[in-house]
């Protein structure tokens, strides 16, 4: 419980490493990093769509 606390506070203010921490280095981190560039906000969805699922 306090595992996904934590992601979901990460998710909202360093998506990234949110998404490090639950799936590690692979295809969701480097999408989540590209989104990142291109715009915040949608890179935190994706980052709490993988941290919640």
């Amino acid at each position: 419980m306090d595992n996904k606390l934590l992601l979901i506070i990460l998710s909202l203010f360093l998506p990234p490493v949110a998404v490090f921490l639950k799936a590690g280095v692979g295809k969701d981190l480097i999408i989540n990093i590209i989104l990142c560039f291109i715009f915040f906000i949608p890179a935190v969805i994706h980052s709490l769509w993988l941290c919640t699922r």
